[in-house]
């Protein structure tokens, strides 16, 4: 291997070039500011609406409860036992993704991607700061001075700011959120909730004041994934080269001549307002995160030149190619509901009706025995054999529930529970489980002496007001 010198190196690294967004107006502009608003509401407010359960279960709306593992969303709650409703509803936004992919492309990540989102409050706020591209690229090449420095100093102080409300509102979640935003501002909160909104603080100020772009392109994973799902008859934004080339400033002529130009007339308005820094006109590329806010821009300078708008547009390739040639595009339905569409769409409905079904069908209490093996038997002076389990009562509403613990087969045994004894010994037991919790009962039960080894029976829970019951299978062992 040849030694290089210094000059001749060739760095692997490419230092990255600032992007200074230029603010534009049309559709899908405003379209981004609905979802904006929307998606800032629901994660800053949902932790304070409240949901009546009664007085023995919290009252946030949303929560994730994990001292009392429980999950509570509106009406529903998720006992850790029910973990695959959790995994149902990741499964559905992974196929929802796909879905959603397939039909136009990287939208989640154009829209509603956190990463998105907060980056396009932060460079608002920039603009609002600092002025829009062509301010924000002269001040940034200008020498330091009192001007420079309290602008910055303005800007990064907005941006703490910010990032210290998306990390706050997150540990809302977990906790009812009045209190904890009491406890916090107080001191008193646990060292998990200062470290975690320290955490996220940080994360949001870099990635959504610093790194911005980077992250689409070098750290997320899924453009890699959304670009293999793919194919020609998805939507995406696309440059209609066969219209707009050649390219460039001179007159434009309808007329088929080698010196004629194309709509294009090189303004790089669509590369101003990228929020990567793309220029789209160079084809599909995994900077493009389908914002579509190029096509706002270009549709705006065919406005001011007379030329038909949509040279950048929305479009499949195989309309590109039908579109090139002189035909009309398919119909939009046409484009949307195809055979990879529909199955996934009716994959994502069949897994959010069987979780429904699921739900609206689950029982409200569950038993489950334990046999305690130290010892396995104890044989009594009347020639019985004596057995001892723990009897697990979930009481799964937000009340107390009295319920009956009964003994299914094992013909002339007895059982009875702590406090109890022999003597009193019957074919049930009654008590009463907590709301929203779950109950262990020792239970001991007695058997003649004679008979299998093992010989299976089943407990079974009745609830008192006789809505609902359960059981499970045990066994009872003798000696040989």
């Amino acid at each position: 291997m040849n030694d290089l010198s210094t000059s001749e190196a060739t760095s692997l690294y490419a230092k990255r070039q600032p992007v200074y967004p230029k603010a534009v107006d049309g559709r899908f502009r405003r379209l981004k500011w609905l979802v904006m608003a929307v998606t800032l509401i629901i994660y800053y407010v949902t932790p304070w609406l409240r949901w009546d359960r009664g007085q023995y279960a919290p009252d946030q709306a949303v929560l994730i409860d994990l001292a009392h593992r429980r999950f509570y969303f509106g009406p529903i709650e998720i006992w850790p036992h029910e973990f695959y409703y959790v995994a149902g509803l990741l499964i559905m936004a992974g196929v929802g993704l796909f879905l959603l992919t397939s039909v136009v492309g990287r939208a989640w990540c154009g829209y509603a991607c956190p990463q998105t989102v907060w980056t396009d409050l932060f460079q608002h706020i920039e603009r609002f700061i600092d002025g829009d591209r062509n301010a924000q690229m002269r001040l940034a090449q200008a020498p330091w001075s009192v001007g420079k420095l309290a602008r910055r100093t303005g800007k990064y102080a907005v941006f703490l700011l910010l990032s210290l409300l998306t990390g706050g509102a997150w540990i809302f979640y977990f906790a009812d959120a009045p209190t904890l935003a009491g406890r916090f501002i107080a001191g008193e909160a646990s060292s998990i909730a200062y470290a975690t909104v320290a955490l996220l603080t940080a994360t949001t100020f870099i990635f959504g004041g610093f790194m911005r772009e980077q992250v689409c392109i070098y750290m997320c994973p899924w453009p890699r994934i959304q670009t293999a799902m793919l194919d020609e008859k998805s939507l995406i934004v696309t440059y209609k080269d066969w219209r707009g080339e050649p390219r460039g400033k001179g007159r434009r002529t309808n007329v088929a001549a080698p010196k004629a130009l194309g709509d294009c007339i090189d303004c790089d308005a669509c590369v101003a307002v990228c929020p990567t820094g793309i220029d789209i006109r160079n084809g599909p590329q995994i900077g493009c995160i389908t914002c579509a806010l190029c096509i706002d821009a270009c549709d705006s300078v065919m406005g001011k030149i007379g030329k038909p708008r949509g040279l950048i547009d929305y479009a499949t390739l195989d309309d590109c190619k039908i579109e090139a040639k002189g035909g009309t595009p398919k119909p939009i339905m046409k484009t949307i509901l195809r055979p990879r569409t529909l199955v996934y769409f009716a994959l994502w409905s069949s897994i959010g009706l069987a979780m429904l079904a699921v739900l609206a069908d689950r029982a409200r209490l569950d038993i489950s025995a334990q046999h305690q093996r130290n010892p396995a038997w104890v044989q009594l002076s009347d020639g019985h054999v004596r057995n001892n389990f723990t009897v697990k009562l979930r009481n799964m509403e937000a009340r107390p529930r009295e319920m009956s613990v009964s003994l299914n087969g094992l013909p002339g045994a007895v059982m009875w529970g702590e406090g109890g004894s022999r003597e009193t010994a019957k074919r049930s037991v009654r008590t009463t489980v907590p709301a929203d919790a779950l109950a262990k009962l020792p239970i001991f039960v007695a058997a003649p002496g004679s008979g299998e080894e093992r010989q299976s029976f089943a407990f079974s829970v009745r609830s008192i007001d006789g809505l609902e019951s359960d059981s499970t299978k045990a066994v009872f062992e003798r000696p040989n």
